[in-house]
């Protein structure tokens, strides 16, 4: 059944991911756009790494509402993290420290929240219950995560289907990670408490690319609200992928959609090639019930080593063990990911959980030349009484975190005779992703006792429906039966200027290519000019328009006219070219004929052309060229 080796990123195809049985779904972090934050009235989007004070917290499980641990909050415990936040007094309150309770939640975030709900085609729920998801990272500070389910069971629309959103949550969002080094971690709380909404695709995805596709879907949805922040760090996409015979893992975090491919491609990857894996541990007899590993401590054996990590090692009087993994001979080099190897799987949770973050963090005998030499390979093989079979791994550090170390090495090792464990991973930059925790299960979540229930009426319902903007997808219909240019569909679809365009088109029956072009492609082509267009806004590009539909700017003076408001700042009757009259019109058009009558000129094309650029040099922006075309009789292509 494992037959199959995966290719290149760039060669494989929809055949080959069905033939692994690819499968991928979405939760997607989008922050909202608010003054306030979600449970408390700190100012929300207020960025800096400036602080006023630290705050130190161990974090510790507790029981859910079921009398049972969270196993990814025991994984955090072990790993006996020392949490410092960094504190800015303009952007964080007693409410985030855990010191007070919360205020009720915000009523602009909800608002937008629900409406967005809505253009996703969900039914939003008659009642708002807020929980507390257990986060025991040191994320947030009160080790919980407030957050509540508003809507269940939409849809969007992609390629000849459509993907099923199976549920949308409002949260607050986590700290800033500014390091994790050793039994330290430190985070910045400026961004702790924001309004975000959580969006739950179902896994529908069949390629790598059609993730990034309908990512693309979901982000352009929220954007044509004008109601999300944007930039990096504002909308974070969590992707779940799984293989045929595996189980689903999580890669967290990810920070681009145009990274999503290659991402997923890797944890596919990862994921059939650890199930080979297992098959091949099964070939070699080893299996849950048969595996066997031992450790021992080779403090003593290696104190004159001259491999650099362990004789630092040495020197400081660190402890180093070696573990015994029976039968494992060059399993350690099996491919995992894109030059990425099961060697890796270990050390990512020796780095995680047993806090030893300096890389290498461990060594093995299946790569020995770049580590120790083989004599001491072999003294470490006949002190352990190893055999030929067997992977000897060697690790260093605190006594603690080594004994915690050997016990992650000895676990991850038999989880390769089951297949795939559930985890989240880390997005790497490369494409490839690294442990970051076990996945979390439902017994993290419980009923918040702070916040009581909150109704969701029926008149809020039509309240929010009176600002929602139409569905992208509904625009982008219209707009090709407009005719309008390709490139400007797109972007004007999920623009502020929407509205606009749909205003100028229906009710003041301006060209809808003219009124596209000067929406989305002028202001480009000012800036390319250098010319700052971040002054202009609706009501400007509404004036302006207006102006040329009511026949006070001729379209060559739109783009002129655009500038010098762009320059400005504001729109004023004085921006407005002055109009030449018919009189001033006809004496250029004639002084224009005088002197084309003086040149030798071949044929009646060359004349047209030359007449109408002296006359429109004069002109331009003051009157229509078709008035000037028409005056002088030109018409292209006439000889």
């Amino acid at each position: 059944m494992y037959d199959f080796i995966f290719k290149p990123f760039n060669e494989m195809t929809e055949d080959d991911y069905k033939t692994v049985g690819f499968k991928s779904g979405l939760e997607i972090h989008q922050q909202l756009l608010t003054e306030k934050k979600l449970f408390c009235r700190c100012p929300a989007g207020k960025y800096t790494r400036e602080f006023d004070a630290e705050i130190l917290r161990h974090m510790r499980p507790t029981l859910s509402e079921m009398g049972v641990y969270d196993g990814t909050a025991l994984m955090e415990f072990k790993t006996k993290k020392n949490i410092i936040y960094h504190i800015k007094r303009e952007t964080v309150c007693t409410y985030e420290m855990d010191d007070t309770p919360p205020f009720l939640i915000n009523e602009d975030a909800l608002d937008i929240a629900i409406g967005i709900g809505m253009l996703y085609n969900c039914n939003v729920v008659d009642e708002l219950h807020i929980a507390r998801k257990q986060y025991l990272d040191g994320s947030i500070p009160t080790g919980f995560q407030r957050t509540a389910i508003y809507a269940l069971d939409g849809w969007i629309p992609y390629k000849e289907r459509k993907v099923k959103i199976v549920q949308m949550s409002i949260e607050e969002d986590s700290c800033r990670e500014v390091s994790d080094i050793g039994h330290d971690r430190v985070y910045l709380t400026d961004r702790l408490g924001m309004p975000l909404i959580e969006t739950v695709t179902e896994p529908a995805m069949k390629t790598p690319q059609e993730v990034a596709e309908v990512a693309w879907q979901c982000s352009k949805l929220v954007r044509s609200t004008q109601k999300v922040r944007r930039g990096m760090g504002a909308a974070r996409e969590d992707v779940n992928v799984s293989v045929e015979g595996g189980t689903r893992v999580e890669i967290k975090g990810v920070p681009q959609i145009t990274l999503i491919p290659l991402l997923t491609y890797n944890e596919a990857m990862r994921q059939w090639n650890l199930l080979r894996l297992r098959e091949e541990l099964k070939k070699r007899g080893i299996t849950p019930e048969t595996f066997k590993a031992e450790s021992y401590d080779i403090t003593k054996l290696l104190k004159k080593v001259h491999y650099a990590p362990l004789k630092n090692a040495a020197d400081f009087g660190l402890k180093l063990s070696a573990v015994v993994l029976k039968g494992y001979k060059d399993l350690l080099h099996w491919q995992t990911q894109t030059d990425t190897y099961f060697s890796k799987e270990i050390s990512d949770r020796v780095r995680v959980i047993a806090c030893l973050t300096t890389i290498p963090n461990l060594i093995h005998s299946d790569s020995k030349s770049d580590s120790i030499s083989s004599a001491d390979w072999l003294k470490i093989k006949k002190f352990t009484n190893a055999s030929d079979n067997d992977t000897m791994i060697i690790v260093w550090g605190g006594e603690e975190d080594v004994k915690t170390a050997v016990d992650e090495i000895i676990i991850r090792a038999k989880e390769a005779t089951i297949g795939i464990p559930s985890e989240t991973r880390q997005a790497m930059s490369d494409g490839t992703n690294g442990f970051e925790r076990i996945l979390p299960g439902a017994d993290r979540m419980y009923p918040d006792t702070d916040l009581p229930p909150k109704k969701i009426t029926k008149e809020k319902i039509e309240q929010i429906k009176s600002w929602l903007p139409e569905q992208f997808w509904k625009r982008i219909e219209w707009y090709i039966k407009l005719g309008i240019p390709k490139d400007t569909i797109e972007e004007l679809s999920i623009s502020p200027y929407a509205e606009l365009f749909k205003k100028a088109v229906t009710d003041w029956k301006i060209n809808p290519t003219t009124v596209a072009v000067f929406l989305i492609q002028y202001p480009k082509r000012l800036r390319k000019r250098s010319v700052t267009t971040e002054w202009l806004n609706k009501n400007m590009l509404e004036e302006i328009l207006k102006s040329y539909a009511d026949k006070k700017i001729p379209q060559d003076a739109l783009l002129t006219t655009l500038q010098t408001v762009a320059e400005l700042g504001m729109f004023t009757e004085e921006v407005i070219p002055n109009p030449a009259n018919e009189k001033e019109v006809d004496e250029i058009i004639n002084t224009a004929k005088s002197e084309c009558d003086k040149m030798t000129i071949y044929n009646q094309e060359s004349k047209n052309n030359l007449l109408m650029g002296m006359v429109m040099k004069k002109l331009r922006g003051r009157i229509s060229a078709k008035i000037i075309a028409d005056k002088i009789g030109f018409v292209k292509g006439v000889k």
